[in-house]
């Protein structure tokens, strides 16, 4: 900053103009005062001698002896002339260089000198110079006459003195002056600059103090140097400090809640300005913004930020100042949009925008709603059996014992599908609701194992499917509760003997690892579509309704399965090629 735009030099240069312009007044009147003076001095010697001059004449009959006396009374700077009329007149003759020049015709053709000599009159004048005379200093005086009375003769005494010797005099006090002046001046300077700089250091103080507040430093303090008002405005600074802080603070922390609230809160909430700009997003807005983006292939121009959906909403919330709720379908995810107003006073000046994912409560009731009509649809058809062959018994249409026992024997079988159906819903019910309890025990592989596998002999023989089991590694002991995992095995091995081909094979692969137990179930059946590949643990799904109706499946063993893996940490894969077989994987870990 330069020094004549800063504090201290503005007032620096005030004081120092102040004291000049007072100290040029003051000189001014001084060097009139003192010339005026040094002449007034010097009419008055004037006058004295003039005085004397004439009381000589007036007492001293002779004239000789008074123009002696007289003779005696001039200098070499003072002109003595004693005239009685216009041709007897006496001047002194010790005249010296500096003595004015002047005659008796310059007395009688001067008005004013010649009233003293006419009128009786004391006169004194300061003679200007005229202005044909080459030297006019030297012809500056002053003159002043006296009137006396000789004998009844009257006469008058003119005394002289050049103004060059007044001059010298005053240009000497003039000089004085000057160099006092000059001397005041420069101590003015002085003591101007060090009185601003003392009383600016705590301004200065506070103009830095100000800059480190600005750039966020707030235990910065200004020093009280003073007791007077400097002193309580630095006291008044550091406590407007002190609450700046506090308020920042508690601004900085009502953010970081905010913030913290927008980051964990499972919707979305994007805040837009009055032009729809995105001002606020928190990460599911963000999810959902860069689906839009990823689905518009990350070409978004200028104001497209948001898809023409919310678009629409925000147009109808400031015109109409209502809350809108839209639902939108992005990227196979549903999600409901509810924007309302933001206001500025009584001024709309954006939206606030809530997305929430629906996905998952879109789906439950898709699921829900299938799991109704499935299990209606598992139902009908027992039901409509149980009803039909019931009504054939009671209007006697069997012929025969035989044919009687053969409709008794499908109301039985249709009442146990019904009887499984239930309790694998109720099973399924139970284990998803998290009451499924397991009783883990230490069990013996090669003869569990064998006493599951030896149930599916006869199934397999009937079908001639070769049914193996390969132990892969000396498994001998592993923990899990042995009644679910029978319950997993044998639904997946009955799954795979019910679609696996006449002369096709059915393993069961055992294989102790480092961290647990794996066990895979591979067939060289049909196989499962990659379509249906991603559905098949899910209730009620079928990969081939038509192939699989009539073969007592519920569509509920899969999910069954699932669940009760899952409840032993453990993890099922499925592997599958359409027409060449199907293989699901168990892994059980280790129990500690």
């Amino acid at each position: 900053m330069m020094f004549w735009k800063s504090v201290v030099g503005k007032l620096w240069l005030t004081i120092l103009l102040l004291v000049s312009f007072v100290l040029f007044i003051l000189t001014i009147l001084l060097l009139e005062f003192m010339e005026n003076y040094h002449i007034e001095d010097a009419k008055q010697e004037l006058t004295s001698i003039g005085n004397k001059v004439s009381i000589i004449l007036q007492n001293h009959e002779d004239f000789e002896l008074a123009r002696s006396i007289t003779e005696e009374l001039s200098d070499e700077q003072t002109n003595i002339l004693i005239v009685e009329d216009e041709k007897r007149y006496w001047q002194s003759s010790n005249l010296g260089s500096l003595a004015p020049k002047f005659t008796v015709s310059d007395i009688f053709e001067d008005q004013i000198l010649s009233e003293a000599f006419y009128n009786h009159e004391e006169i004194s004048l300061v003679k200007s110079p005229e202005t044909n005379v080459t030297n006019q200093e030297n012809n500056a005086m002053i003159i002043v006459g006296i009137p006396y009375e000789r004998d009844s003769e009257v006469g008058a005494v003119f005394v002289a003195r050049s103004l060059l010797a007044i001059n010298e005099t005053t240009k000497q006090t003039t000089n004085y002056i000057f160099l006092a002046a000059g001397v005041a001046i420069i101590l003015t300077t002085i003591f101007a600059f060090f009185l601003s700089s003392r009383i600016t250091y705590p301004l200065r103080k506070m103009r830095e103090v100000a800059i480190e507040l600005a750039n966020g430093k707030f235990n910065t303090k200004v020093p009280k140097l003073t007791h007077d008002e400097i002193g309580e405005l630095a006291v008044a600074f550091n406590q407007m400090g002190r609450q700046v802080q506090f308020h920042i603070n508690a601004l900085r922390q009502e953010k970081e809640q905010l913030s913290n609230i927008l980051r964990s809160m499972a919707d979305g909430v994007i805040t837009l300005n009055i032009d729809g700009t995105i001002l606020v997003t928190n990460p599911p807005a963000e999810r959902f913004l860069q689906a839009w983006y990823y689905e518009q292939g990350m070409n978004v121009e200028k104001g497209e930020e948001l898809p023409p959906k919310l678009r629409e909403l925000f147009q109808q919330v400031v015109s109409t100042q209502r809350e809108q709720i839209a639902e939108i379908k992005l990227q196979g995810r549903t999600w409901v949009v509810i924007m309302s107003s933001l206001y500025n006073q009584s001024n709309v000046r954006g939206a606030v925008v809530v997305l929430r994912d629906m996905t998952e409560e879109r789906r439950l009731d898709k699921l829900r709603k299938d799991f109704i009509a499935n299990v209606s649809h598992e139902l009908r058809t027992p039901i409509s059996m149980l009803q039909g062959y019931s009504e054939a018994i009671l209007d006697d249409i069997a012929a025969s014992e035989e044919e009687r026992k053969e409709i008794v024997q499908v109301i039985y079988d249709e009442s146990l599908r019904m009887g499984r159906l239930v309790n694998d819903l109720l099973d399924l019910a139970r284990m998803e609701a998290g009451h499924i309890s397991l009783n883990y025990e230490t069990v013996q592989l090669h003869p569990f194992i064998e006493r599951v596998v030896r149930k599916f002999h006869k199934p397999a023989k009937e079908k001639e499917i070769n049914l193996l089991t390969e132990w892969k590694n000396e498994a001998n002991m592993a923990t899990f509760d042995p009644d679910r995992i029978e319950q997993v095995l044998t639904n997946l091995i009955d799954n795979a003997i019910r679609h696996t081909n006449q002369g096709g094979f059915v393993k069961l692969s055992i294989q102790e690892t480092e961290n647990g137990l794996k066990m895979d179930i591979q067939d060289s059946g049909s196989g499962i579509s990659e379509v249906d590949l991603p559905f098949v643990f899910e209730r009620f799904y079928k990969a081939d309704k038509a192939r699989t109706r009539g073969r007592s499946g519920t569509g509920l063993g899969l999910a069954i399965v699932k669940n009760i893996v899952d409840a032993h940490n453990g993890n099922i894969h499925v592997h599958s090629k359409l027409n060449e077989g199907t293989t699901f994987s168990i892994y059980l870990p280790r129990k500690k």
